[in-house]
This record gives structure tokens, C-alpha cells and sequence, in this order.
């Protein structure tokens, strides 16, 4: 079975709650209080983990809220390496305002990694004899220098991994010029990589297309939200569109479909089959509340569907 690590630089525990309504300068009494182990990585890997895949996250966690994130984790049952940081684990929050059914989403700032610190994920990291999949997903916190991009590539090709990352902003185009297998941009952040004012949805090939041919980029996966995604190659397009579903929540949605993409791709699937086990992944997660992610029986129903 193929080896899968997710990385995760900026770990949060995200608590979701319910409110009966949001007032302003109001006392708000929150019900259905859960807290998750959240972070693109590790949304990555307790997805993967689910689905029965060879998993492995790799993270910083620091003080109480530290113990209390690997605790979620172990409760999980995901295997992972967590690295001692100095700085206490953040914490996120998703209110859901059940008079208008909408959520409300607030992120703390990301919590800064030491030098020794960081070198200590690395070691983590490079310390593992066998991996295939290399998968780096969420924000950078501050701490973390954008050339780091250029270790992990360095890394997976040593250890003939391919290597995949989900983040946005200048991390995004340090990836990009490090050179990755798979890299999944969102419409904003494809058109902010080609530096252009307007993005025309009959250009997003044209432009997936030329990133691949200038940069050493192997797969483009462009999220489009809940109208689906498309994932381009040298060779290759393709566009899957998801059933319809009651969404309840979208947190994780976008880290579930890569989870499911990795996870298509280390059982021998192809782009396309790869591409559709993501969006069975991701359609999956937007029908449960907070960051409650999908589950393995809603993701093999929905991928009956969107292979008809």
C-alpha cells in the first residue's frame, strides 16, 4: 500500500457551535459545541485515514490546546508525528446562525514556528525511509520562509514522491516555482498566478495549461467551488461536476477533495477516477455540520453517481 504524510505547518483544534440567531452587542447563548483537529493537512489525513488509506500527518502542537489537538487525534484513530513547539496551538471557530442557516467562520492568526522547530518537522519528514505521497496543505505561519517549498521538493524527489500542495498567496507561488506533482489553486488564485484582471471560464485550460508548460508543475487542479473542479495535465482534461446535496457546512470541503484525489491516486486510479473520488470526498463533507468531514459509506454513494 502507498505511503501518504500530510504536512501541516499551521494546526488549529476548530470549535463549531450553533447560535439561534446572531445580534449585534448581544450575549449569544452557542449550543452543539464540537471540536475537531483541523488544518489542511490534517483534514487531509483524517479523511485519507477514513477511506482506509496508509496516512501519516506531521505537525507542530504546543502546549494544552497541543495535548488536547493530538488527544482529538488519537481519538481518531489517524496515525501521526507531532512536533513540541514553544507557542501554544491556535484555535478557529464556525458559528452557524440557525435563523438565517448562515455560517460564520473566523480564523486566529497562525502561530509562529522557531528555527529549531521547523527543523524538526523537516528531520520528521526526511527521517521516513518509504513515501510516495507528499501532500502540503493550509497556510504558512509566520516563521516558515517560502523556500521551504524548495526543501520539500528537494526531499520528494529523493524519496521519489510526488509531491502535492493546497495553500494560497505567495506560498502558492513559491510552490509552483519549487515544482510539484499536483498543485490546486482556487479561480482567485489561478488568476492572480497568471497576474491578469479578469478570468473567462473558457480560459482556465488555456492558463492551467501554460502554468504547467512554464513551471515545473505536473497537475493543475482548479477548485470551482460548488460547481465542481477541473484537473488538467500535459496530456489531459477533465471536468466533474458534483451531484446536488443539502449542504451544511463547507469547512473542509476543498482539503476533503484533495484527500480524495491523493487517495485515488495511491490506489493506481487514473486523473479522471482520482479526480471524481475527490469530488465524491468533497460533495461528501459539505453534507455534515461544522468540520465534521465526510465518511466513508456517503463517499462510495455519491461516487456511484457521479460515475453514471
Amino acid at each position: 500500500m502507498s505511503k501518504i504524510i500530510t504536512v501541516t505547518f499551521s494546526p488549529s483544534i476548530d470549535k463549531s457551535a450553533s447560535v439561534s440567531a446572531i445580534l449585534t452587542d448581544n450575549k449569544m447563548n452557542c449550543f452543539s459545541l464540537i471540536s475537531e483537529p483541523g488544518g489542511g493537512g490534517i483534514n487531509v489525513a483524517r479523511v485519507i485515514s477514513r477511506l482506509g488509506g496508509n496516512v501519516e500527518a506531521i505537525f507542530p502542537s504546543g502546549g494544552y490546546m497541543g495535548m488536547f489537538f493530538n488527544q482529538l487525534l488519537e481519538s481518531e484513530k489517524v496515525s501521526f508525528v507531532s512536533v513540541q513547539t514553544k507557542n501554544e496551538t491556535r484555535e478557529n471557530y464556525v458559528i452557524l446562525d440557525q435563523a438565517t442557516n448562515k455560517q460564520y467562520r473566523f480564523g486566529m492568526p497562525g502561530v509562529k514556528l522557531f528555527d529549531n522547530e521547523l527543523k524538526n518537522i523537516i528531520q520528521v519528514i526526511e527521517n521516513h525511509e518509504k513515501i510516495d505521497f507528499i501532500v502540503v496543505s493550509g497556510s504558512l505561519p509566520p516563521g516558515i520562509p517560502l523556500n521551504i517549498f524548495d526543501k520539500l521538493a528537494k526531499i520528494a524527489n529523493n524519496k521519489k514522491a510526488k509531491l502535492i500542495v493546497d495553500t494560497s498567496g505567495e506560498a502558492l507561488k513559491s510552490a509552483l516555482n519549487a515544482g510539484v506533482y499536483l498543485l490546486k489553486p482556487n479561480l482567485e488564485e489561478l488568476r492572480i498566478l497568471m497576474n491578469i484582471k479578469d478570468l473567462e471560464s473558457e480560459n482556465i485550460e488555456i492558463l492551467a495549461k501554460k502554468l504547467i508548460q512554464d513551471y515545473k508543475c505536473q497537475t493543475i487542479v482548479v477548485s470551482l467551488g460548488a460547481k465542481g473542479a477541473m484537473l488538467f495535465s500535459k496530456e489531459e482534461s477533465h471536468f466533474i461536476k458534483p451531484p446536488k446535496v443539502k449542504v451544511k457546512s463547507t469547512v473542509g470541503a476543498g482539503d476533503s477533495m484533495v484527500a480524495g484525489i491523493v487517495f485515488g491516486l495511491s490506489n493506481n486510479l487514473n486523473l479522471k477516477e482520482s479526480l471524481q473520488y475527490g469530488i465524491a470526498c468533497g460533495t461528501a463533507t459539505t453534507m455534515n455540520l461544522g468540520s465534521a468531514l465526510c465518511q466513508k459509506k456517503e463517499v462510495e454513494k455519491l461516487l456511484k453517481i457521479i460515475k453514471k
